[in-house]
């Protein structure tokens, strides 16, 4: 797992209740890498937020930090089964 994705995973365990819950995937596509962020049902809206305010920050963080990379990072945020 690439250094952004244990960015998002350390941000994530942060904010939510079941951190042995939270699992980051990095998939890399042609010219993105997309990271898929996964958290326990009751964990949603720590994660998402305020009308999305913090699932934006997230990814805000993500483009800053991704900024010297030449490559674009997307995030999802993900619900377990």
């Amino acid at each position: 797992m690439g250094n952004i994705a244990e960015l998002v995973k350390f941000i994530a365990m942060n904010l939510v209740d079941k951190s042995d819950e939270v699992k980051v995937e990095e998939k890399v596509e042609e010219n993105a890498t997309v990271i898929e962020l996964t958290v326990a049902p009751e964990d949603m809206g720590k994660v998402i937020g305020k009308q999305g305010r913090i699932a934006k920050a997230i990814r805000t963080v993500v483009k800053a930090a991704s900024a010297q990379e030449d490559r674009k990072y997307s995030v999802n945020i993900l619900e377990v089964d």
